[in-house]
């Protein structure tokens, strides 16, 4: 993949929030998840494109404290004004990484590695209350069926050492949201139990054809005199397999440099 536009408007990609700003909650009925977005710096050049980091947060508890429907899909629309650069980056399988351990993970596709994170589940066994369970991410760069991936390796220890690879497939949008991230989760939902948060952060600085590139990059298109602008940054979805979907657009802001 080529330099692919992703959304991320004045800002970029999970663009430039303050750090004070807060998550996103979306509620249907006693299901609730709550969704943030953040990527620094904050300040951004107004013409051009600088590297940048992003980070996601996901959680999704219920108001009655029963177990939620297990998730099995999440859609991500990103403002188009950003950038995913992928030329000369190295790729990752997903039978390289699956089954592995983070550790054989990282060994094996290192090169191809743009992120890390947190994945936190709710097991659930025959006659027992569910607990937690915590497992690693390693996002690495890489294609599936011809089209341009990020491989989320997530790996953890209970009840047993368990790992699963769930790819985001990136894909062309159009309007304000110039690219879409569609991951299916029905393998890792019955493996994990009721999915109840992940994060994760994006980032990677590289070098190809004599230059230094960065996976990720944007700026800030504020009109002509104004310091910022705030703008729709993110459009998320996420489905339930008791058919509901819950959605919500995030409203970012992001400074000139």
């Amino acid at each position: 993949m080529r330099a692919l536009k992703v959304g991320i408007a004045a800002a970029a990609l999970l663009v430039a929030m303050p750090a004070s700003a807060s998550s996103e909650a979306i509620q249907k009925g006693g299901l609730r998840v709550s969704f943030d977005a953040r990527l620094s710096p904050h300040a951004l050049p107004r013409k051009g494109a600088a590297p940048v980091q992003a980070h996601f947060s996901g959680d999704i508890t219920t108001s009655d404290g029963e177990a939620p429907p297990q998730l099995r899909k999440i859609v991500l629309r990103l403002n188009r004004h950003g950038r995913i650069d992928t030329a000369g980056l190295p790729q990752c399988s997903y039978h390289q990484i699956q089954p592995s351990s983070t550790a054989d993970a990282k060994r094996i596709c290192g090169p191809a590695l743009v992120g890390r994170g947190t994945f936190r589940a709710s097991v659930a066994l025959p006659d027992q209350s569910p607990y937690p369970s915590n497992g690693t991410i390693l996002a690495f760069n890489g294609s599936l069926h011809g089209r341009p991936v990020i491989f989320l390796h997530i790996y953890g220890t209970e009840p047993l050492p368990t790992s699963s690879v769930l790819p985001f497939e990136l894909r062309r949008d159009r309007g304000q949201f110039g690219t879409k991230l569609v991951a299916n989760l029905p393998q890792v939902a019955a493996e994990w139990g009721f999915v109840s948060g992940l994060s994760l952060s994006l980032r990677r600085i590289f070098r190809h054809g004599g230059s230094t590139r960065s996976y990720l990059s944007a700026s800030c298109p504020a009109p002509p005199g104004f310091p910022g602008t705030t703008f729709s940054l993110a459009q998320v979805s996420f489905g339930f397999d008791d058919g509901r979907t819950l959605s919500s657009t995030l409203i970012r802001s992001c400074g000139v440099r």
